[in-house]
């Protein structure tokens, strides 16, 4: 089992947040942390989660699943592609 955290940002005015939700409870045990912040407990990786729930999202959102069970991370749409290789540049140092 993976011990994951997920941040989203729905960046869309007027998002509905039901499918985003409904997809991350799908997935094994949730507690919502914060407003965008989730911990899941899942038989999933991140890289599986992060799958299903971009499928539910718009193509404008941030998604970033971190597995602190295995010290990986999986995501997409970051604000900048800098982010993106900055974090896999630090990820392991």
């Amino acid at each position: 089992m993976n011990n994951l955290f997920i941040s989203y940002d729905l960046n869309s005015p007027g998002q509905d947040y039901t499918k985003t939700h409904e997809a991350i409870k799908s997935l094994g045990d949730w507690a919502k942390v914060q407003k965008s912040l989730w911990y899941l407990k899942s038989q999933y990786s991140e890289l599986q989660v992060k799958n299903t729930l971009w499928a539910a999202m718009d193509r404008n959102d941030s998604l970033i699943v971190v597995n602190a069970t295995t010290n990986c991370a999986a995501w997409e749409g970051l604000a900048h592609p800098d982010v993106s290789q900055f974090i896999i540049d630090e990820w392991s140092k």
